[in-house]
């Protein structure tokens, strides 16, 4: 039997735990020029909420995600009154993950994708479900107004 790795266990369980993968791009990120460019302009969006935040800098959706403190800031960029951003460590990853999910949860409305026993496990997070998870909370964002869209 092959053994599987651990991310592609962490793609497996959410896409397990959610009945498949999500369907299309985040609303409203839907533009001309394919799947690509919706991930391009979502970390564009992700990178703009979170410059200034101290020991934040989004790159991409993996490496940039590995403390917990970049899920933090985009949090905190919406709802700076959940949390004093300032009192988190870079090394407290499992509660800053914690600290993050459970406020997108409470906040923001967003459904509990990722659990942070996986995103600790791995010095480096899945791409795909760091990527998943930010479309999931833009969602959110959305549905409660938080974030302007371009009406077409």
């Amino acid at each position: 039997r092959p053994r599987v790795g651990s991310r592609a266990q962490g793609r497996s369980a959410i896409l397990e735990k959610f009945g498949g993968a999500a369907k299309g791009p985040a609303p409203h990120l839907r533009r001309s020029g394919g799947a690509a460019t919706v991930k391009a302009m979502l970390l564009e969006w992700c990178r703009a909420r979170t410059r200034g935040y101290p020991h934040v800098d989004v790159q991409n959706f993996s490496g940039s995600w590995g403390s917990g403190l970049a899920f933090c800031a985009l949090l905190h960029s919406f709802f700076p009154d959940a949390f004093d951003f300032a009192a988190l460590e870079p090394g407290a990853r499992r509660d800053n993950f914690a600290l993050a999910f459970a406020t997108a949860e409470e906040r923001a409305g967003c459904a509990p994708l990722l659990e942070v026993e996986d995103m600790v496990r791995l010095p480096v997070p899945d791409a795909k479900c760091v990527y998943t998870y930010v479309q999931e909370l833009y969602r959110c964002l959305v549905a409660k107004g938080l974030v302007k869209t371009k009406k077409r």
